[in-house]
This record gives C-alpha cells, structure tokens and sequence, in this order.
C-alpha cells in the first residue's frame, strides 16, 4: 500500500507477531484493572466493616474472616511473662518495637495476642522496655487484623522467647501452649502503659495495579508504533 509518497508493507510473520504482542499486552493491563477494582471494592467492605458496632471476641474458637478489620473488645487477663517485643517497628523515624501481649479470655482457656503499641529502643539493646501492665481483669478495645503467618526469623535474643523479628502464630502456640484465637487485635484503647497506638490503616494497593495497566497499555502503543517505523519506508 502506498499513500503520499510512503510505502506499507509488513512481511505477514511482522504483523502476526506485533498483533499477539499488543492482545498479550491489552489482556495484561486489562488483567490489572480487574485487580484494581476487586481490591477498591474489598477496601469499601473494610471500611463499612470498620463502622459496624464492636463486637465482643468470645470464648470459643473464632474465624479470621468473620472479624478481620472488625472493631471488637476482648475482657480477660494479661499473661505478661510471655510478652513478645517485635524488632524492627520504626514511629516518626525512630527505631522501637511493637508489644505484643497475650491476653487470657475471661472464663475460658483461648488466649488472644494483643498487639498494645510501640516503644522506643533503649540505648541499651539488650535491655528492654519495662511494659506496666493492669494484672485485674480489664477490657481491650481494638481493630483485629490477620497475624503475619510468615517464617519466623528470630533475632539474637529471641532464644530467651522476648525479641522476634517477624511474629508466626503457629510457632507462638506451639512454643507456649496456649490456645489462640487465629487473629491480631491492634489496641486502640486507652491505658497507662506509655505506649504509642498510632495504627495507620493500610492503602487497598490499587494504585499499583493501575501503575501496572499503564504500563501494559504503553508497551501496546509502542509496539504499534515501533511496528509501523520498521515498516513504512519512501517509496522510490
């Protein structure tokens, strides 16, 4: 085909191949706009789960998925001896830990892990904050979140059970042979123990997705055009 001057024409392996390119590249960034809308809508039911009323976390075995970013209360006892500090938790640029406390559920034998804010670190490392904790019977108000089941990596003084890196529920139970409720409550309650609860919810992660569909649409355009720079030439 030649039309002012310019002559079009693409070998047929050329046109099959930049055609299967730009639909893999449109199915891709198609592919990321669907994720994109799956996490918005499951960032809205979060939000409109945040606002239901407080639920209480019973004494019987719960599920995850029932109370996740729900905002509940647990009443029971602290069992401070077995507090984990969880390395590595940065607040307004300053190195600290998050204190994670399990907390016996009154008139039952499950325990729910309380994560009750941030500390800073000492000067010290190996020695850690002193935590006041209410030893009568008391009320935690909180958001629950999913415990980070990831591999458990221990720091130099997680030997002695009290500094982890990274928090695993399964390997908690096992090491203290205590029943769980399979979730994670962020306090947001009040209490005199001088640690930081500025929870910050977390983003949906749709921008990524668009980033990402941008991206694949890109690529499409500019295999078009890369296509017809290679094959239209002046005619002779």
């Amino acid at each position: 085909m030649t039309l002012a001057g310019f002559q079009f024409k693409p070998k047929l392996w050329a046109v099959a191949v930049t055609i299967c390119m730009v639909w893999v590249f449109l199915e891709l960034g198609k592919w990321q706009l669907s994720r994109a809308d799956q996490r918005n809508s499951r960032q809205e039911q979060l939000e409109q789960l945040s606002r239901e009323p407080v639920v209480t976390v019973p004494g019987s075995l719960i599920k995850l998925e029932d109370f996740l970013y729900r905002q509940v209360e647990a009443r029971g006892r602290y069992r401070p001896e077995y507090t984990v500090f969880l390395d590595n938790k940065t607040y307004k640029g300053r190195a600290g830990y998050h204190v994670l406390t399990p907390l016996q559920i009154a008139h039952s034998d499950l325990h729910v892990i309380i994560n009750r804010g941030w500390v800073p670190v000492g000067y010290d490392r190996s020695i850690l904050p002193e935590i006041p904790t209410v030893t009568d019977e008391t009320l935690v108000m909180g958001t629950v979140v999913s415990p980070e089941l990831k591999m458990l990596e221990l720091s130099n003084h997680a030997a002695s059970g009290s500094v982890w890196d990274s928090f695993n529920l399964e390997r908690y139970s096992e090491m203290t042979n205590f029943n769980l409720q399979p979730i994670l409550i962020l306090q947001n309650s009040k209490a005199e123990d001088g640690l930081i609860r500025d929870w910050v919810r977390p983003d949906s992660g749709a921008s990524k997705n668009i980033g990402y569909a941008i991206q694949w649409f890109t690529l499409a355009i500019t295999t078009i055009i890369i296509f017809l720079v290679l094959n239209v030439k002046r005619s002779k």
